[in-house]
């Protein structure tokens, strides 16, 4: 697979499916967060906590992924994650309700493994929309 393909498979497949006993092969044990111009160490636990928390809060929930672009050895992802509200979240109350959120991904691949990884999600229009939030 090339990289485009390695990370599109993490996604829609790995994580998607749950399957954390598979990071090692997608995720490098030095990989780093990026935030801005800030570097955070995540390695393979850190991605591990990261989708733990994610699947807390909405069990179900898949990524799709929906345009890919690739410079050098970053891939960029446009996605749409959907799922069912059911844990807590930044303080609020699980809703049941199905919510997609749309964002973007960037990974920087490099032997077949994201050794890279930061975005950003859509999550304050879509809790927007759904009335789990309120302008102040």
């Amino acid at each position: 697979m090339d990289n485009k393909e390695i990370v599109k498979y993490f996604y829609e497949v790995i994580v998607s499916e749950n399957q954390l006993d598979e990071l090692s092969k997608y995720i490098s044990e030095n990989c780093m967060q990026k935030t801005g111009e800030k570097e955070i160490f995540i390695g393979i636990d850190g991605m591990r906590q990261h989708l733990l928390a994610l699947k807390n809060t909405y069990p179900d929930y898949t990524m799709k992924i929906i345009r890919q672009y690739v410079a050098d050895d970053y891939v960029i992802s446009e996605f749409i994650m959907r799922g069912t509200h059911e844990g807590e979240f930044i303080g609020i109350t699980p809703t049941n309700k199905v919510l997609e959120i749309t964002g973007v991904d960037i990974d920087k691949v490099v032997d077949g493994k994201i050794v890279e990884h930061g975005g950003a999600a859509n999550t304050f229009e879509t809790f927007f929309e759904h009335h789990l939030i309120q302008p102040v």
